[in-house]
Formats: C-alpha cells, structure tokens, sequence
C-alpha cells in the first residue's frame, strides 16, 4: 500500500508539494507544507497526531 502523495497543503491549500518535494505528514496520511506544519506544532489539527517528514518519491513515479 504506498502513501497518498497529496499536492497541496491541507492548512495554506496554496503551497504546492511536489512527490519529490519536503511535506509534513501524520498517520492518516494528512498533509501540510514546512512553514504550516511549524505553525501548527508538530501537531495534526484533524486527529492530534504527530507531523512527521513525508518520504520523497523520485519525480515522474
């Protein structure tokens, strides 16, 4: 089962996050740029869950 590799930031929805860009995840797979995952602690606001750096996928996979 691989990752949903979301393309926008789920808190700003204008930051583009590329498969084989930086994103922030949590375990249901949430997704949010750097500076919003900062703004937000650490923390997941859907489920409370830690935001952890999301794998990068080779570009074009």
């Amino acid at each position: 089962m691989a990752l949903e590799m979301r393309e926008r930031c789920e808190r700003c929805t204008t930051a583009a996050l590329p498969p084989d860009g930086p994103a922030l995840i949590c375990s249901y797979e949430c997704t949010f740029c750097g500076p919003c995952g900062d703004a937000l602690g650490g923390v997941c606001p859907n489920c409370g869950g830690e935001l952890v750096s999301r794998p990068r996928r080779a570009a074009g996979v």
